[in-house]
């Protein structure tokens, strides 16, 4: 999954469980990233770049949320 590798960014779970030791899937909303920065686009930046470290079968994620704040 590669949730592993993130850096400098908070990883919030809601769909996800353990099985065998591995972290997996589990249907809905699976995660939600969270980074502070300097600016806000600093912290969009971080969140952007945790998401890119991440991969699982059916991934996607939204690109227009946090540009409202």
């Amino acid at each position: 999954m590669g949730v592993e590798n993130v850096e400098d960014c908070m990883a919030f779970h809601a769909g996800t469980a353990l099985k065998n030791g591995k972290l997996v899937t589990n249907g809905g909303r699976v995660m939600a990233f969270t980074a502070k920065g300097a600016s806000k686009e600093k912290a969009l930046q971080k969140s952007y770049s945790a998401i890119n470290k991440v991969c699982f079968n059916g991934m996607y994620f939204r690109k227009d949320i946090g540009f409202d704040l």
